[in-house]
């Protein structure tokens, strides 16, 4: 049946125009619904993801590390729990792949406290610009050929597959009755492409992301 319920979040999503500035995604959100007896539950979920066209570990071990940082300041256990989680939400099964390298993602978590766990979800929040601010400035104007865009393109079409077929925020929002369909869809970039049965060449650059995409790295240890 139904049941009043209160949602709220904060959600962004960059994709930058130059191919070696990853995009990044972060959401983190709070539910509460009634039950017919008056009685409340609520719960917290979220996360921050990194998608880059092209692999640079340094970046990807210091977008890790500002996360686990995070976590670790509430519990040792958090970081490693929430690594995997992304790892296995951000799954393209049809594809076989990741959407990106991955980063934090949990849902549903309504212990120990409602305190508790608010603190930790600011952790994460105040984690977002250290975590991706300094990957922008080291790439924000390097140097890209017109194959490189067309890769980034590529990935980004995964991205909207991810999104549009996977992904329970979007799903939430489709359902939700009179839902603005503008900000459910915001997370979409501006452009993407599809080639047919596309390949990239053996020991490419893009052969190599596409190897952590389908087996993911530890990147703190």
């Amino acid at each position: 049946g139904k049941l009043p319920f209160c949602a709220m979040g904060v959600s962004s999503v960059i994709h930058p125009k130059n191919p070696h500035v990853p995009t990044m995604h972060f959401n983190y959100r709070y539910f509460e619904i009634e039950e017919a007896d008056g009685t409340k539950q609520w719960w917290f979920g979220g996360g921050t993801d990194l998608t880059p066209t092209y692999l640079n570990e340094e970046d990807a071990v210091h977008f890790h590390k500002t996360l686990k940082e995070a976590c670790d300041k509430h519990d040792l256990k958090l970081y490693p729990k929430y690594k995997k989680w992304c790892d296995d939400y951000f799954y393209i099964k049809h594809r076989g792949e990741r959407r990106g390298i991955g980063g934090i993602f949990f849902d549903d978590v309504d212990s120990p406290s409602k305190e508790e766990v608010f603190q930790f979800v600011k952790s994460c929040a105040k984690a977002v610009v250290p975590c991706y601010i300094p990957i922008v400035k080291k790439h924000c104007h390097d140097s890209f050929t017109p194959e490189e865009k067309l890769w980034q393109q590529i990935r980004r079409g995964r991205y909207v597959e991810f999104n549009l077929i996977y992904d329970r925020g979007t799903k939430f929002g489709l359902l939700t009755p009179g839902s603005r369909i503008e900000s459910i869809l915001m997370s979409l970039p501006l452009t993407a492409r599809w080639e047919y049965m596309h390949t990239p060449p053996e020991s490419s650059k893009e052969a190599e992301i596409l190897e952590v995409l389908r087996n993911p790295r530890d990147w703190v240890h």
